[in-house]
């Protein structure tokens, strides 16, 4: 029985892209009442943790006692990436100052935890991507404010006191919790991550990008500006990503692992985080790009170990080749 989920977990993790998009769809065909906060971030959390099963707390403690790859990954998002959402806005939306505000919202908001997730599915550093989630969670409450006040402004006061405690309960309590399980039993947890953990926390992955799609989908109204907006928000993501990527290159004795921990860390963001900021304090056309980024994050990340994997099959080499190679 244990071989057999294992086999399923693994079956699935090769069709990733298939169960988000088809999470997505689900939610966008079906409609809920309200978002459930509590189940997602039960869910967020539970994912996390099975995660962070792989992985040992002394790895983590020594990428914290020397942060700077992950400090190098809240650089590139904090100040890169709005600067890609300032030249789009300005270039494509310079009489539309709402749309602008969208995309520089969209920009600042803090790494999503689904990156530490996605970092292990493609056998990244988690430990890199744990530390980024964290230390972004302590940057984000100083930050966000400031950002704002600087690039739009206008002061604005977020509760961040319930965000915090809403990342530390999904992140940060359930990777330590993990971590030390790891370490006690001297790996054997490994074993449940790949079977009926893994599968157990890709279903509920799933069950998160379907009420993301049933949240977007009564904002998107097929028009020209939409289609727009749309493709707009596409190069966002697919930059993001690419950003990622190419901040890698920067990294001295660089391995596939933490190109892959800087691919997601740098690429995937909090939406949902983004959203409740963009409806609280601006006017609701500020939340209609963050809103459409839901569309990509998702399957654009479980495309990119579809493209390393082609490009490994195309220079003819091993995955333990790809990992040489990259380094």
């Amino acid at each position: 029985m244990k071989i057999e989920i294992a086999a399923i977990n693994n079956w699935l993790g090769k069709r990733m892209f298939l169960v988000v998009v088809t999470a997505l769809i689900l939610g966008f065909l079906m409609r809920v009442p309200d978002s459930p906060r509590y189940l997602l971030i039960v869910l967020f959390a539970y994912m996390t943790f099975v995660t962070a099963l792989g992985t040992s707390l002394k790895s983590f403690i020594q990428v914290m006692g020397k942060p700077w790859i992950p400090l190098w990954v809240i650089l590139l998002i904090h100040i890169m990436t709005p600067l890609t959402a300032w030249f789009l806005g300005n270039l494509l939306y310079a009489d539309s100052p709402e749309m602008q505000l969208g995309l520089l919202v969209a920009a600042a908001i803090p790494v999503g935890v689904t990156s530490v997730m996605w970092t292990a599915l493609t056998q990244g550093n988690v430990s890199i991507s744990l530390v980024a989630v964290t230390l972004d969670t302590l940057i984000v409450p100083a930050l966000l404010p400031a950002y704002y006040k600087i690039i739009v402004g206008q002061a604005v006061m977020i509760n961040y006191t319930s965000l915090v405690i809403q990342l530390v309960l999904m992140v940060t309590i359930p990777s330590i919790l993990g971590m030390v399980l790891y370490d006690w039993t001297g790996g054997k947890t490994v074993a449940f991550a790949k079977g009926i953990g893994g599968l157990t926390s890709k279903l509920a992955l799933f069950v998160v990008i379907f009420f993301n799609g049933a949240f977007v989908s009564p904002a998107i109204h097929l028009s020209w500006d939409i289609i727009q907006m749309i493709a707009v928000a596409l190069i966002m993501v697919v930059s993001a990503y690419a950003l990622g990527y190419v901040g890698s290159l920067c990294v001295p004795n660089r391995s596939y692992g933490i190109t892959m921990a800087m691919i997601y860390s740098v690429g995937m963001r909090n939406a949902t985080c983004g959203l409740v900021i963009a409806v609280t304090y601006f006017p609701p056309a500020v939340a209609v790009p963050i809103a459409l980024l839901m569309l990509f994050q998702q399957p654009i990340a479980a495309i990119i170990p579809n493209i390393f994997k082609y490009l490994d099959e195309k220079r003819n080499i091993s995955p333990q080749g790809a990992t040489a190679r990259i380094e």
